[in-house]
């Protein structure tokens, strides 16, 4: 009996459009891309609930004619290529002719499209691949594509899309990738009926600056090399500029985003030595190169390509980054304009003869409010014999910013009967350990990791009870974040709130911080660490954000390491610590407390 059969359409289009489509902003990409190679001067993506109820596309293009809008649902069906040597000659985004039969295979979707040459558009309606309705119609020369229900006829795919928030910060991502590397188009984003971003056509640092600020903006520094191999312009930031993650960093290969380890290895080996170890610096760098000489046809996805001189163009980009960081920080270290100069002798060292060592002259006895102070006899000077005294003895230290502690409540004695039996006495080691005796040996804390966890918990306790106290501020902080970021805050807002921010949304992608939780400090750099921890949270859970939230708060508010504590400051810590949830680990798993066995210290001084 045979059992191998081929599958129906509908079943094979969908297995494929798991390459393809894998989220709402994978939709975006492909109809933003196929806009622009239509040749669209101006771009609109609205978006309803990150994309899972309505996904719309509006372009300007050239648009398509009835018999092209049919065919262009059909799996293959491109005008990009016509041969498979066109494959090495592609000047547009999409030629695989996959995308639309894709989305139409998990989506309903309805086309209204009209060429210059026409009086009158067509609109077509797909339901699952199956055409429901055409018709003539009146509409704009160019193309509009509402995608509605997306994954409505897989809903196990459905089921797997993260939150409305992860969702949209995906678009967003996709969106500012395209928007990026074609500045001459104007672009628009609305989300829910909300105006997220409006990008006028411009130069790329005017594209650079509308979506990043203009802040971001300043910190770049102009990139331009041109050789046989390859044409490389751009931005790269300067070295103040890097960060120690989500680094905005963007590599562009004839009009296509890519994605190229090697590459930004080359982009990091150039800062070498300027920027601390494990910290990122952003860069906009385009490559143009002939196309024959790179292979887009790897992925789906097509951010994967390989270049046919790989070692060359590796060298080129430490060169070029190289020499743009060298212009930026270029000091002659010889100059020859003198004219108008004083005359400076140059001094010699064996040329001594009648150079005399200034004397400092001073009158011990002189009283500014006694006229007659000069004309008495220096007062014998007691406070030396003083001071021969206190140089003698120690003196105890006491740190200046230690008010992290200090604001933490005495709590009463935690090792009662049936307790761990202490020591009352503590000692600190280099600023950064405490040392306990206990009954069973010797008990070793990290102070700061032992903070971070009171602390912690504190932070989480006050997001769930929301009685967080707020202090507010003589001089409101502006804080400016790129349009992704904002709308990561927009949708964070209500818990940063609960832990004492008292935040302001002004619009554009700004906001006042009025309030902050007592003893902050620095409440923008606090509320940016915010926004890049939240971006790496994959799920939606509130349970997770919370920890990220609270984390990020703690690790800001902690002692830091050598910071010197009274003895009061520390049977606070300790005290607090024992009170927590989990002692033993810090909320991202390491390690606080340790106890040496007294086996173990009697075992290093036993005489072998």
């Amino acid at each position: 009996m045979d059992i191998i059969h081929l599958l129906p359409d509908s079943v094979a289009n969908q297995i494929a459009a798991g390459e393809v489509v894998q989220r709402p902003a994978s939709v975006i990409k492909e109809l933003m891309e196929n806009a622009v190679d239509a040749g669209a001067r101006t771009i609109d993506v609205l978006v309803q609930d990150a994309g899972r109820t309505s996904i719309q596309v509006i372009d300007d293009g050239r648009g398509m004619s009835e018999t092209d809008a049919r065919m262009a649902f059909e799996r293959h069906a491109t005008s990009k290529i016509a041969k498979a040597e066109d494959l090495f000659k592609l000047s547009t985004m999409g030629f695989r002719g996959e995308a639309l039969a894709s989305i139409v295979a998990v989506a309903q979707v309805r086309l209204t499209t009209r060429t210059a040459e026409q009086d009158l558009g067509v609109q077509l309606c797909i339901d699952g691949s199956h055409l429901v309705s055409q018709e003539v119609c009146s509409c704009p020369v160019g193309a509009n594509f509402e995608v509605s229900n997306l994954f409505f006829n897989v809903p196990a795919r459905r089921k797997f899309l993260k939150s409305n928030q992860t969702e949209l910060n995906n678009i967003i991502q996709e969106f500012e990738r395209i928007a990026l590397v074609n500045p001459s188009v104007t672009f628009s984003l609305s989300s829910n009926g909300n105006r997220l971003m409006q990008l006028p056509a411009g130069s790329s640092l005017q594209r650079i600056v509308g979506i990043f600020g203009k802040k971001f903006g300043e910190q770049q520094l102009p990139l331009q090399v041109e050789t046989t191999l390859v044409k490389i312009s751009g931005f790269v930031g300067k070295p103040e500029s890097a960060r120690k993650k989500n680094s905005s960093q963007y590599l562009f290969v004839n009009g296509r985003f890519m994605r190229h380890p090697r590459f930004h290895y080359a982009v990091m080996e150039a800062f070498n030595h300027l920027i601390p170890e494990g910290d990122q610096v952003p860069y906009f760098i385009f490559f143009q190169v002939d196309p024959a000489n790179i292979d887009v046809n790897i992925h789906p996805t097509k951010t994967e390509i390989k270049f046919e001189n790989e070692q060359e163009i590796w060298s080129i980009i430490v060169a070029a980054v190289r020499d743009a960081l060298g212009k930026f920080n270029a000091v002659p270290t010889i100059d020859f304009d003198v004219e108008g100069r004083p005359d400076i002798p140059t001094f010699e060292a064996g040329n001594l003869a009648g150079v005399k060592i200034p004397q400092v002259k001073f009158n011990p006895s002189f009283n500014p409010f006694n006229s007659h102070s000069e004309t008495r006899k220096p007062a014998p000077r007691q406070w030396e014999k003083l001071y021969e005294k206190a140089q003698s003895s120690p003196i105890p230290q006491s740190s200046q910013n230690t008010q992290n502690v200090q604001s933490m409540p005495i709590t009463p004695n935690l090792f009662s009967e049936g307790a761990l039996e202490m020591s009352s006495q503590h000692y600190q080691y280099k600023g950064q350990y405490i040392l306990t005796a206990v009954q069973s040996g010797l008990m070793i804390v990290d102070q700061r990791r032992a903070h971070i966890r009171i602390l912690y918990e504190r932070y989480l306790k006050q997001m769930q009870e929301h009685n967080a106290a707020t202090q507010g501020l003589l001089f409101p902080e502006l804080l400016e974040l790129s349009p992704s970021d904002a709308a990561l805050l927009t949708g964070i807002l209500d818990d940063v709130r609960a832990l004492g921010f008292d935040i302001t949304p002004l619009g554009g992608g700004s906001f006042s911080i009025v309030g902050t939780p007592s003893e902050q400090a620095n409440p923008v750099a606090v509320v940016q660490q915010m926004v890049e921890s939240f971006k790496q949270q994959d799920g939606g859970h509130a349970d997770a954000l919370h920890h990220k939230l609270a984390l990020v708060l703690a690790r800001n508010n902690a002692i830091e390491v050598g910071e010197v504590l009274t003895p009061v400051q520390i049977e606070t810590l300790i005290g607090d610590l024992f009170q927590c949830d989990n002692p033993n680990l810090s909320p991202s798993g390491k390690t606080i407390l340790t106890i040496l066995q007294q086996e173990q210290i009697d075992k290093m001084f036993k005489t072998p």
